[in-house]
């Protein structure tokens, strides 16, 4: 009963037929435990060792041990043990199993069968397996998912160091390539440091441009001093030209207000010429939005070169 306690608690109560045999539980005891409500049968050949409602963390436990000793759990059921906040949320659970294994389906636990099982896999409840944070992302957001949704995860996994571009670009490296496109290209946004849809539609637009240089999105800045800066959404330094994309929600708000005008201003006070475009500006009039980034952007190149600026005060107010 030693062995079937210390069993029972590192796996939080849940374990297989084969492993409560192994530790002396004999059939006609567990079919006693189960008669009498003691336990509760969750998957095929899956033992909860209480009555009552599993907790999530077990429900991901009995998955895997259903799946076998070399299942993974994948896709949104990895995100959600990896800890990203912002996910589609569903109770079925993802879980990769070796292309050989034929296992019967059951409600609750979506099978994968896969030849390419995650090698770089992390260990999970001491007793089952589930893929990388890198696989999980690519698995997870390849199809069924819009930019926003799949922009929103990377966003998350790199902001909180869940995990970094190079592994989300080896994990793509082997995916194979029917559905990653939109995958491929946030990954890609995100990389170059852009953080929302907007300022993606942004990057897109004045990727167009012929004038325009690559702009540096989300930057770190520091002025002449070695002081920080507040970080613009898209900076281009040739010309000290920053773009913001200003999101009506936010301003809505005193603080966000508040917080936009002391943002612009330190910028100001450096010497940076602050546009500001909101998301619907740049969605439905995208040509003059990218002909104003332009028009400041020779304005400022020219008046860094010491060309002198023809801007003349006609009238005052008295």
């Amino acid at each position: 009963m030693d062995v079937l306690a210390k069993l029972l608690v590192l796996q939080e109560k849940i374990a297989t037929d084969a492993q409560l045999a192994e530790v002396g539980v004999t059939p006609g005891m567990l079919r006693w435990k189960l008669k009498r409500g003691d336990w509760q049968r969750v998957l095929p050949r899956v033992v909860a060792a209480f009555s009552g409602a599993l907790t999530r963390r077990q429900q991901f436990i009995a998955a895997g041990l259903y799946a076998g000793a070399r299942a993974q759990i994948a896709g949104l059921s990895a995100l959600e043990i990896h800890g990203f906040r912002y996910l589609p949320r569903e109770s079925a659970i993802d879980v990769l199993v070796p292309h050989e294994r034929r296992l019967r389906r059951v409600p609750r636990v979506r099978l994968h069968r896969t030849d390419r099982l995650d090698p770089t896999e992390w260990p999970y409840a001491g007793c089952v397996r589930v893929c990388s944070p890198a696989r999980a992302v690519v698995d997870a957001m390849r199809t069924g998912h819009d930019s926003r949704t799949i922009r929103g995860v990377v966003t998350e996994g790199i902001q909180r160091a869940i995990t970094t571009i190079p592994d989300l670009r080896r994990e793509l490296e082997f995916a194979r390539r029917n559905g990653t496109a939109v995958l491929r290209a946030v990954v890609d946004e995100v990389a170059d440091g852009v953080r929302s849809a907007p300022e993606a539609d942004l990057r897109r637009l004045t990727k167009q441009s012929l004038i325009l240089p690559a702009i540096s999105w989300n930057p770190q800045l520091m002025d002449a001093a070695g002081d920080d800066l507040p970080t613009p959404d898209g900076y281009l330094e040739e010309a000290a030209l920053a773009v913001e994309v200003d999101s009506r929600e936010f301003h809505f708000s005193t603080d966000g207000w508040e917080a936009t005008l002391r943002h612009h201003n330190l910028l100001a006070a450096a010497g940076i010429l602050v546009l500001h475009f909101t998301p619907k500006q740049i969605r439905e009039a995208p040509h003059s939005v990218l002909a104003e980034i332009e028009r400041a952007f020779i304005v400022r190149l020219a008046a860094r070169a010491g060309a002198h600026c023809k801007i003349r005060v006609i009238s005052t107010l008295s």
